[in-house]
């Protein structure tokens, strides 16, 4: 069964005779496998809100809503099957929002004439980057003889324990619309199990305070099998602490809860998610595995990739006391979850918390790709990844902050093959300058 998730985002009404919506959808090919993206619905007093207008990749912001087949006219049935032939296409968003993306095919011919110049990353160098096809995966991600190997232990985290995040949304949003605007009822809630993992580097003595990253959609980078076309974290862990590139650091991987709980644990900036982490995941391991993590904020570092990587600055960014590396792939500096605290969601990081604040101890690898989310849509939409990641860089550039950014050509959302490039060298960087404090 096939149904459509989606949710109106007001921000983005625009009155055209008609009412023309941003929408946005989540296609579930099965119960684990959905595929997200976002269309523009053209609403006339008729069609009511089945006829589709366009389809752009995008990411998961959904509430429930359900196409009715029999309901649908040959046109809006012809439009359907549209839809479902560019989401057969579109399989790999599913790793843009879970922790990567299906590699793509390389561009063939030469790069144009007219393009900016290159500018290779260079890991004793801070600021700006430009790279291009064709992308080469690190060594470091293959497995390698003679290489001491970490542990990888799993656990399950039963949500109806958390006092935190104890439930998440039915059916991927946070109520359902009954033909208005007005929501149905009150949001449905059900309770979830979350998959956690830890990464034990070879060597470890029990209880010994670690240094230690923590991975959003971290069951994107974990795998039984080995595998050298994803960025699987453990065996490139191994290496770089084998090759003291990094500090035997401990990897905590922690999945989000279903559907549209992901973007409440990630895109609200707020310390709710990092409590989390700090009161519940945390602990957790100390309890079951043995495994002292460092409070000494130099020592700790936070992951994500989209949303995950909005979730990871704002863990810093909340609590410089706690974190102070960043890793950041197609970072959602965009505004999605709008509260008190930020009215522009993660927008307001590059656009007034950045700018108007002091400069915090934190260092930050950050990533977009030219073909990223959004990159034709207008700044005053605030839904550009392009733009929202390349003014991350002009503020932490104009309060002088030690940063990376690296701008991948041809390359799409959270690009497999970019990060298989340069996810070695951007844990290289990020912990450069890390000295064990013992606490």
């Amino acid at each position: 069964m096939i149904e459509y998730l989606v949710e109106e985002n007001r921000a983005l009404r625009e009155q055209m005779g008609h009412r023309r919506l941003s929408h946005h959808a989540e296609v579930k090919i099965s119960e684990n496998f959905p595929l997200e993206c976002t269309f523009i619905m053209l609403l006339t007093p008729s069609c009511e809100r089945q006829c589709i207008y366009d389809l752009l990749p995008n990411r998961i912001h959904a509430r429930n809503w359900r196409f009715s087949m029999p309901n649908l006219s040959k046109r809006r049935m012809h439009l359907l099957l549209g839809v479902l032939t560019v989401a057969t296409a579109l399989t790999g968003g599913l790793y843009a929002q879970r922790g990567g993306q299906t590699a793509a095919t390389q561009p063939s011919g030469p790069r144009p004439s007219t393009a900016p110049p290159l500018v290779p990353v260079r890991l004793n160098v801070d600021g700006n980057f430009r790279i291009a096809p064709p992308y080469a995966p690190d060594p470091a991600f293959s497995e390698k003889p003679n290489v001491a190997k970490g542990r990888v232990m799993r656990f399950t985290m039963n949500s109806a324990e958390s006092k935190l995040f104890p439930t998440a949304p039915v059916g991927g949003g946070r109520g359902a619309r009954a033909g208005g605007d007005a929501p149905a009822g009150p949001p449905q809630h059900q309770t979830f199990e979350r998959q956690v993992a830890v990464y034990i580097p070879p060597g470890y003595i029990p209880n010994a305070p670690a240094p230690f990253i923590v991975v959003q959609d971290g069951q994107g980078y974990i795998s039984d099998a080995p595998v050298t076309d994803r960025a699987f974290m453990p065996p490139m862990l191994d290496n770089l602490i084998q090759e003291k590139r990094i500090p035997p650091i401990v990897a905590v991987f922690v999945a989000p809860g279903p559907g549209g709980q992901r973007t409440i644990e990630y895109d609200t900036v707020s310390d709710r998610y990092t409590n989390f982490i700090e009161t519940e995941v945390l602990p957790r391991i100390t309890r079951d595995y043995q495994v002292a993590f460092t409070t000494d904020p130099e020592g700790r570092a936070t992951f994500g990739v989209s949303s995950g990587a909005a979730a990871a600055l704002t863990m810093a960014w909340l609590h410089p006391n706690l974190y102070h590396r960043v890793v950041s792939y197609s970072g959602t500096f965009v505004a999605l979850q709008r509260n008190v605290t930020a009215p522009n969601g993660a927008w307001d990081f590059h656009q007034t918390f950045i700018p108007n604040s002091e400069r915090k101890p934190l260092r930050i690898w950050l990533h977009v790709s030219e073909n990223d989310l959004g990159a034709t849509s207008p700044a005053e939409q605030m839904r550009n990844w392009v733009i929202a990641n390349n003014r991350m860089t002009e503020v932490l550039k104009a309060k002088g902050y030690p940063y990376q950014f690296v701008f991948s050509e041809a390359a799409g959302h959270v690009d497999q093959r970019v990060q298989l490039q340069t996810m070695p060298e951007a844990f290289e960087w990020v912990w450069k300058g890390y000295t064990p404090s013992g606490k």
